[in-house]
């Protein structure tokens, strides 16, 4: 809370400003009005008068004047020609037309031209001193209005860079949240460890390649990265079971898209992700589940990411087998290629060299290592299927068969 303002403050805060006065200048070739106009007007304003409306432009172009008061007949450049010139330098500034003509098309030329007003020859001097009081006020009220305006501007720059700032920090909320919620579960599955990260990676790669706009892009990282959240309604003995699933085993593990999908239902900035975690398992051909969506009926996101998630299932060690090569691993997204997987979604990787894909693959948390799993997790799993060869993992479903890449 602000400390009480002194009385000598508070009186100071509350006495108005002292304003200067404005700034006039008297065009007229007429020497005697020229003189007549300027000593009345500098009785309260800071005023000079010039016989011409070149001496008059001269003038404006080396400093301010609030208004111009001028003759419409003049030698040289008229006063009508005169203000749009004085528009032109000082859009600011305002201009009286003072004539001896009294007819109404005058009158109309003038104002089309831009003056503010028109007053006819012989006039009332306190008639012009009320044009110029309106003249000035009307100046001011515009002035106002601009620093109004520009206050507004700045208030919504402000909020909004706010807004913005605050929206980060919530994302950032909401995505460390979903990576610690991901990694608790990938607890559950050592084999895996690393997964989500790295296929966030490959992912977001691939939708820049396909164009997609920042949205989507949103919608493809929080979808890649929980994917597999639907598992945790998966029993652990379906989901560590060191051998082949029976086919009834298998019914319950498909049953993990939905399972995602129920999880992400109802959170409105997870909608996309819920896409993808719904359909990752959809094939272009219309044999995937739990849908068995055909095509483009698939959502845009959940194609990209499938092509992300076989190429890190295939490229990655597992208990059971080494990781294949990028070549083969390109190989075998090709021949899946509008069987299993979007043909432009597989072009689209193609077109990335191998060497991104590989330094995408390096670029997940220092805690893993480049075999999907932390050093120590995968030393132990490594001796241990050296020292139990039979208690090793069978794949489920191979990537012997060349029509179809099964994971789940």
């Amino acid at each position: 809370m602000s400390p009480p303002m002194s009385p000598m403050s508070m009186r100071m805060s509350c006495a108005p400003l002292q304003a200067c006065p404005a700034r006039l200048l008297v065009a007229d070739d007429d020497a005697a009005v020229r003189s007549v106009l300027s000593e009345f007007l500098s009785a309260e304003y800071e005023c000079e008068a010039v016989g011409s409306a070149e001496e008059a432009l001269e003038l404006l172009g080396s400093g301010e004047f609030g208004l111009v008061v001028s003759d419409i007949a003049m030698p040289g450049m008229s006063g009508l020609e005169l203000i749009p010139r004085v528009r032109g330098l000082s859009p600011d500034t305002l201009v009286i037309v003072v004539s001896g003509s009294q007819e109404l098309e005058s009158a109309v030329d003038a104002l089309r031209a831009g003056a503010f007003d028109y007053i006819v020859k012989p006039f009332d001097l306190e008639h012009l001193q009320f044009a110029v009081r309106r003249a000035l006020e009307h100046q001011r009220l515009l002035a106002d209005r601009r620093g109004y305006e520009t206050y507004l501007e700045r208030m919504i720059e402000r909020r909004t860079e706010e807004l913005d700032s605050a929206l980060r920090s919530c994302e950032c909320a909401y995505r460390a949240t979903l990576k610690a919620l991901v990694a608790a579960l990938e607890t559950r599955d050592q084999e895996t460890h690393g997964h989500s990260e790295r296929v966030v990676n490959f992912s977001l790669r691939l939708g820049q390649e396909l164009g997609l706009d920042a949205e989507q892009l949103r919608s493809l990282e929080f979808g890649s990265l929980l994917h597999d959240i639907g598992k945790i309604g998966v029993p652990d003995a379906i989901l560590r079971k060191p051998a082949k699933l029976t086919e009834e085993e298998w019914v319950l593990m498909r049953e993990h898209p939905s399972h995602g999908r129920k999880i992400l239902g109802g959170i409105e900035f997870l909608a996309g992700a819920a896409r993808v975690v719904a359909e990752h398992h959809e094939q272009w051909d219309g044999s995937g589940y739990p849908l068995g969506l055909k095509g483009e009926e698939i959502d845009l996101c959940a194609r990209i990411f499938a092509v992300a998630d076989a190429f890190d299932a295939m490229v990655s060690d597992r208990v059971y087998r080494r990781g294949r090569s990028y070549e083969a691993a390109l190989a075998e997204l090709e021949t899946c290629a509008g069987v299993q997987f979007d043909p432009r979604v597989v072009e689209a990787f193609r077109r990335v060299p191998r060497q991104e894909w590989e330094r995408l693959r390096r670029s997940r948390p220092a805690a893993a290592d480049s075999d999907g799993g932390t050093p120590r997790a995968h030393a132990a799993a490594a001796a241990s299927a050296a020292a139990a060869p039979a208690r090793r993992r069978a794949p489920r479903g191979g990537f012997g068969n060349r029509t179809r890449i099964r994971h789940f």
